[in-house]
């Protein structure tokens, strides 16, 4: 679990950043592509990592990974919007971080209680190349810092 909030990590700072461009009126064209960039380059293998290995071990009826597949689709949606963006994106980051703090503070507090040491221990080595998949701060328009 530990790679998992470490990568959560990347999507909060993507929430500030968006943040922050839109606190210093960045064109909103120019946070769409940021964010476009880490949802095709980072978030999006990220998800499907979480729904090929992780959601499994609750199973899909499970109450918390019903929710978090819903929080899922609707980011999904969220980011493939490209209309209205002074609306859109505040509504991605508020919803990135309140999938983010739902995973880090319900589900993953749920899998640690319920899922056995052994299948936690095997998840561990499917997910150690998260970090390795994309590097977020690669991205030459550094808007948030201007």
């Amino acid at each position: 679990m530990v790679e998992l909030s470490r990568d959560h990590h990347h999507g909060l700072l993507l929430s500030w950043k968006i943040r922050q461009g839109l606190k210093k009126s960045i064109e909103p064209e120019r946070i769409k592509r940021y964010a476009d960039h880490f949802f095709e380059n980072h978030l999006a293998s990220h998800f499907q990592e979480e729904e090929s290995f992780v959601f499994g071990l609750l199973g899909n009826e499970h109450p918390l990974i019903t929710a978090a597949l819903e929080q899922h689709e609707n980011l999904r949606r969220l980011f493939s919007k490209n209309t209205d963006l002074p609306a859109t994106l505040p509504a991605i980051a508020d919803a990135l971080e309140a999938h983010i703090r739902f995973e880090e503070r319900e589900l993953f507090q749920e899998m640690q209680r319920t899922v056995s040491e052994e299948k936690l221990n095997a998840l561990t080595g499917k997910l150690q190349t998260l970090d390795a998949k994309a590097n977020p701060d690669h991205w030459q328009d550094r808007f948030w810092e201007r």
